[in-house]
């Protein structure tokens, strides 16, 4: 469709009365009241379950106004409702919970905050169940248990007034309070020290977006684990998520295992085959340890990224594909871009197309208050093929005085061995806390 197409539509929309409002809300049946009464105003209604689905709705269609929850599931409101104000300035964000949040202003402003009055003050048949029912997180979402409470309240007279609602407020203020001093938001992650919230914003901040993320830290330190939440995070989230290791495929066959390859391209090739871009089509692509892909197939991967176009090995044709790339590095990355002759092994514009959104994961050492939920969360796993264990006071200072060189992967393969050494035993002694030699501090 043309632009000249396009305004013509939306010209005509306007011209039809016809406007769109997003609705972000983790409770169904919230969005199912304001449905039913934004339609009645003829409003058309895209509901969204979370932060990132939100994101996706309003790429897809011309909304004058976003209705958000006071709790998403993926991302944190407030930086959500910046961000949302710095790509669409001139659209109206309203919060449920707390009336006006800035920005542009709806001529239909009154009609938006008449639904929303309906949406709180609808019957049910049960009033007193459904204000304190909770709405249900799927596990794989999040650990904390988290309630949505949308009881009636005192909603004032005047609808050009702020509409607040104020119930559970104790509940919510808990959740508040664990969502900030934990990664609760990001399953996939352990911990609640200062570098680990500080991660898990970033994500939730970024995920959303398409934009590229290059992944540094250490070895050990759950490097693919921030890559497959930011992908869960993101409208992407339904598509494959394709994973390579440049490191774990011969430099001969990276090219091929990267972009495919046609039948007869080389001697082997005895059919032709997909590559990992391509599988990853609609989704996201992880490349592992970037930084040991080779220089002449850098080169091919930076034209990529740059057009969205591959070409397989032994084809002439070209086709695009709609890839997120997200790549994680334990090497210094910016220093051997920046090189000179020989010492130079990665190309420099291919670093700045890959860390568009730089991310540090923060080593075990410089977070041990980690370490206590981290050996909790191993050992918990553990349980699931054994006996649970649990650690003697003198095992867990063992592990707080390790400097932790293989950081979590450490940890893990420190536990196991030491719950396997305790055989029938319930409890891991400091005995059994066994570190290698090469990894002594």
């Amino acid at each position: 469709m043309s632009m000249g197409q396009d305004s013509v539509l939306g010209l005509g929309a306007v011209q039809a009365g016809i406007r769109t409002v997003v609705l972000a809300s983790a409770d169904a049946g919230l969005r199912q009241r304001l449905r039913t009464s934004l339609v009645g105003l003829r409003w058309q209604v895209r509901e969204a379950g979370g932060g990132a689905e939100a994101m996706a709705q309003l790429e897809d269609s011309r909304s004058e106004a976003l209705l958000v929850d006071s709790w998403l599931p993926d991302l944190e409101v407030g930086e959500f409702a910046s961000v949302i104000r710095m790509m669409y300035p001139t659209m109206e964000l309203l919060r449920v919970d707390g009336g006006l949040d800035g920005g542009a202003r709806s001529p239909r402003r009154n009609e938006l905050l008449h639904a929303l009055r309906e949406a709180q003050e609808a019957p049910l048949n049960d009033t007193a169940a459904w204000a304190a029912a909770p709405v249900s997180v799927p596990v794989a979402e999040t650990r904390v248990p988290v309630r949505t409470f949308v009881g009636k309240t005192a909603v004032q007279s005047d609808i050009s007034q702020e509409i607040r609602r104020e119930v559970g407020s104790e509940v919510r203020q808990d959740s508040t309070l664990q969502v900030q001093q934990s990664a609760v938001m990001l399953p996939e992650m352990v911990g609640a020290s200062e570098p680990m919230r500080e991660l898990a914003r970033l994500i939730r901040l970024v995920a959303p977006r398409s934009t590229t993320v290059l992944i540094e830290g250490e070895t050990g330190t759950g490097k693919e684990v921030v890559a497959r939440a930011l992908h869960r995070l993101s409208a992407r989230a339904g598509k494959p998520f394709a994973v390579l290791n440049c490191a774990a495929i011969p430099e001969a066959l990276l090219e091929a295992e990267l972009f495919g390859h046609t039948r007869g391209a080389f001697t082997g090739a005895v059919q032709s085959r997909t590559g990992r871009i391509e599988a990853a089509h609609g989704g996201t692509l992880f490349l592992d340890e970037i930084g040991e892909m080779p220089m002449a197939l850098q080169a091919k991967m930076l034209r990529f990224l740059e057009c969205g176009e591959l070409q397989r090995v032994g084809d002439n044709e070209t086709m695009r594909v709609d890839v997120r790339v997200i790549a994680a590095t334990h090497q210094p990355l910016e220093e051997l871009a920046s090189s000179i002759g020989a010492e130079r092994t990665f190309r420099l514009d291919l670093y700045h197309r890959l860390a568009v959104f730089p991310v540090e994961v923060p080593a075990l050492r410089t977070r041990m208050e980690d370490l206590s939920l981290l050996a909790e969360h191993f050992l918990e796993q553990m349980g699931h093929e054994m006996p649970r264990k649990r650690l003697t006071r003198g095992a867990a200072a063992k592990l707080q005085e390790h400097s932790w060189p293989g950081n979590v992967r450490e940890l893990m393969h420190v536990l196991e061995r030491g719950a396997i050494l305790a055989s029938d035993r319930m409890e891991i002694g400091v005995e059994e806390i066994r570190f290698r030699r090469a990894t002594q501090a």
